[in-house]
Order: C-alpha cells, then sequence, then structure tokens
C-alpha cells in the first residue's frame, strides 16, 4: 500500500477530484485510489469518515488529511519544489496563482449549466448570458496566459503548472458541450485533451457503472 491515498469522486463527474490526480499523475506519484460515488447510496456518511469536510477530493499522508483541490496542489508544490509547479518568474507565478483561485472560487453558471460529464454526446450547448459571460471570459484568460506566458510550451504558463490542472475539467466540459474555440485556445485545448494522463481519466470515467441524472449534480 502507497504512504499517499487521494479519495476521489466519481472520474465521469468530479472536476474536484481531477484536478490534484492530473498533478500527482504528473509528478509521477505512487499512491492508491479510493472512489467515493457520489450521490449513491449513503455517500455522504462514508466522506465524512475520509474528511470533516464532507467532499471530495482528500488526499491521505502520514496520517493526515488534506482536502480542497487547491489545497492539495499547494501541498504538492510545497512537498516537491523542484517540480515548478507553479512558473519559475515571479510575475507569472501571481497570474497563474490568481486565474487559479479565480477558476477555484468563481464560475459558478459553468458548474450550474454544464456540469462535467465525460460520457456526454458532443453538441451544440446554447449558453444563458450569464454562463457565456463566464465563458468568455475563461477564454480570455486562456489566450492572455499563452499570448504572454506560454512561448516556451503548449500550456497556459508554457511548461504544464497547477493553473492547467485546475483549468482541464473546464477544457473538458468546452469539448462535450461544443463550445465553438479557434486559434490558441482550440491549440491549448487540444493540448490538454491529448494529455495521457487526461486520456487515462476519461476512459475510466468513460467505463464507471454509476449514472447520475445532470439534473442532480
Amino acid at each position: 500500500m502507497s504512504a499517499l491515498c487521494l479519495i476521489l469522486g466519481n472520474k465521469n463527474y468530479s472536476s474536484w477530484s481531477l484536478r490534484p490526480w492530473l498533478v500527482m499523475k504528473h509528478l509521477g506519484l505512487d499512491f492508491d485510489e479510493i472512489i467515493v460515488p457520489l450521490l449513491q447510496g449513503n455517500f455522504k456518511e462514508e466522506l465524512f469518515t475520509h474528511s470533516p469536510s464532507g467532499k471530495v477530493p482528500v488526499l491521505k499522508v502520514d496520517g493526515q488529511e488534506i482536502w480542497d483541490s487547491l489545497a492539495i496542489c499547494e501541498y504538492l508544490n510545497e512537498e516537491y519544489p523542484d517540480a515548478n509547479l507553479w512558473p519559475i518568474d515571479k510575475s507569472a507565478r501571481a497570474h497563474a496563482r490568481s486565474i487559479s483561485y479565480e477558476m477555484h472560487s468563481g464560475f459558478f453558471n459553468i458548474r450550474n449549466d454544464m456540469p462535467m460529464n465525460m460520457r456526454r454526446a458532443r453538441g451544440n450547448f446554447h449558453a444563458s448570458p450569464l454562463c457565456q459571460a463566464e465563458i468568455d471570459r475563461i477564454l480570455a484568460i486562456w489566450t492572455d496566459c499563452r499570448k504572454n506566458y506560454g512561448q516556451n510550451g503548449p500550456f497556459l504558463f508554457g511548461d504544464f503548472s497547477i493553473a492547467d490542472a485546475m483549468f482541464a475539467p473546464v477544457v473538458s466540459r468546452f469539448d462535450t458541450y461544443g463550445v465553438a474555440v479557434d486559434g490558441v485556445v482550440k491549440d491549448y485545448m487540444e493540448t490538454i485533451l491529448n494529455m495521457a494522463h487526461l486520456k487515462e481519466w476519461r476512459d475510466a470515467g468513460k467505463v464507471e457503472e454509476w449514472i447520475i441524472d445532470e439534473a442532480e449534480i
């Protein structure tokens, strides 16, 4: 058994679980996974046995629980400083944290109107004005990062960073809901969608037995 254990929700639906999972895979860590199927049976009671928040994800390490996607990512950044999970440049690092925390604390209309579902058939999505405003904001973030910080690689800040992990579920949403993109945004989305680790996650999610009505998510 590994010293690290990540408690996850269903891979098909749990965008928050995906984020630190991608970072841990990027680091090449050996870790166990426990999936707690969301909205199934007594899932809430089970989650409280893993974390006082009663939510996923949770990282268990050395008898300690670390919960919340971004908190786990920040912990990993401290534990593995040579991995440069945030950009090395001070200005780029501040910008990366700003957009990551904006993702963490906002975009409620996208979350509500476009729940992550990797089995969803790709189609054209008709966004409400509020949702469209959030879509436009994210497209602007990606365009700005690629233009001003991404010259040395295909990710938002050139190399893979926590910022990419934070936005990876949004890339998946925009893909399955058929959000129209082009240029640098299309290239960026293709970079994320072609990541081996994201493909591994999506393949696992697509064969899960649990089904959640999108109205419940």
